[in-house]
């Protein structure tokens, strides 16, 4: 029997190497293969744009977008220190403004007037009111997400300012290099290069989770050393995060890849299972099989398990297992399963997401009204993006945070924040139960 137990443990850290190694060239080639294919999009639209036949404006696709990307660097580069220092009010801020500029957002769109515009309008509309309620229903959880952000972002990791800054520039050199590529693309227009955007924006997109999780790997490891050790400082983070990029990529690309997607599927569960609440019984049934299989997933690939890839090396699936069996011993999975750090850091970059849109946007429409429809797109991508990929930092402090209190829930290091709300939770629930 022990036998065969090593023996299936072999067999999976022998496959969980494979699939770390082949995600990790999976990454690599396709960032080859786009750069190749951006400077060939980009030589190709500059040389169409000589010729007289030519209906591409270089300078009114170009500047809106790329001072977008300029604004998105500058917003990006202001929540972090503004959630350290004062984190009720980044909140209440978050939560307040992205409703209210994704509504701007709407009416700008609407207002261009061309049939995808109408579409995107309609679609930022509802997603604003869906952010203003949601905001409402989860208002009463503000002082305790604000207590977990002063807690975990106490103890700073040396140099993170500097990593911050230098990620949230290299993004945004990115996002140019992308831009000179879907311009390229739109000087000429063909059914193929709308394929060839297509394939830029999810290049972009998986380069942009990979440098967002790259840094939670760095962070969350450091910040969970922090706690675990009881320690004042440790070594850089710039140290942690050049250690994840060598040891750590492939479970960082294989993480960019599931997490997003699986939190996608389990947020369609979530809104099964509440839209099926007084439905019939069946409804209900198959509501709540749906709901129980997201849930599944979400344990074997979750964010948490990058902090365990940074300290432990481990892959990414095992990691995120693990790390979510130490939450179900320490109780804290009602905790984790409603806390708002995800949430928070969503809406900081939904709203600079929505002021980037406005800014392009609303240039493109003065200047060349064609453009503003995608630019207002491009922008608001761009500006989620990089805003994401500051946000790691206070995102992965909380998460280092609670993986070392789930380890031990009795160090000194923590104060009775976590235990208060899970004595909370069960007395709600135990309420529940004799309704």
């Amino acid at each position: 029997m022990q036998v065969r137990q090593e023996n299936i443990n072999i067999e999976t850290t022998v496959a969980t190497a494979f699939f770390t190694k082949l995600f990790q060239y999976l990454f690599f080639i396709q960032f080859g293969l786009i750069t190749i294919l951006i400077i060939f999009l980009t030589i190709r639209g500059f040389l169409s744009t000589n010729s007289r036949t030519h209906h591409f404006h270089p300078s009114l696709f170009y500047f809106p977008l790329l001072s977008s990307t300029a604004l998105a660097a500058i917003v990006a580069l202001l929540w972090p220190p503004i959630t350290r220092h004062t984190p009720s009010k980044a909140i209440k801020a978050a939560f307040r403004l992205s409703p209210f500029f994704t509504l701007a957002a709407a009416i700008l769109l609407v207002s261009i007037g061309s049939a995808p515009g109408l579409a995107a309008g309609a679609l930022a509309l509802i997603f604003a009111i869906i952010q203003s309620l949601y905001a409402c229903w989860v208002s009463q959880k503000f002082d305790f997400t604000t207590k977990i952000f002063s807690a975990s972002l106490a103890l700073v990791p040396a140099k993170i300012s500097l990593l911050i800054t230098l990620s949230v520039l290299t993004g945004a050199i990115f996002c140019c290099f992308c831009i000179a590529g879907i311009g390229g693309a739109t000087a000429t227009g063909t059914n193929l290069d709308k394929l060839f955007i297509f394939v830029i924006l999810l290049s972009l997109a998986w380069t942009m989770h990979v440098i967002k999780n790259a840094l939670q790997v760095a962070i969350s490891s450091t910040t969970y050393k922090l706690f675990k050790l009881g320690l004042d400082r440790v070594d850089d983070v710039m140290t942690a995060f050049a250690d994840s990029v060598k040891h750590s990529m492939g479970s960082v690309c294989i993480g960019s890849a599931l997490v997003p997607v699986l939190g996608l599927i389990r947020g369609s569960g979530r809104a099964v299972s509440l839209g099926a609440g007084d439905a019939d019984e069946m409804m209900f049934s198959c509501a709540s099989c749906y709901s129980g299989l997201t849930d599944r997933l979400v344990m074997c690939a979750n964010r948490w398990g990058f902090v365990h890839v940074g300290f432990s090396n481990k892959g990414f699936i095992q990691a995120s297992a693990d790390v979510w069996e130490l939450f179900r011993r320490a109780g804290l999975e009602h905790v984790i399963d409603t806390d708002l750090t995800a949430v928070f850091c969503f809406l900081c970059g939904a709203t600079g997401a929505a002021l980037c849109a406005l800014l392009g946007g609303s240039w493109a429409l003065v200047v060349h009204k064609q453009y503003a429809t995608e630019v207002a797109i491009y922008a608001y991508l761009i500006g989620y993006f990089l805003v994401r990929v500051a946000m790691a930092w206070p995102q992965a402090c909380v998460s280092g945070y609670y993986v070392a209190y789930a380890e031990n829930p009795q160090s000194p290091q923590f104060d009775s924040t976590v235990q208060d709300r899970i004595r909370e939770d069960r007395i709600r629930e135990l309420a529940r139960s004799q309704v």
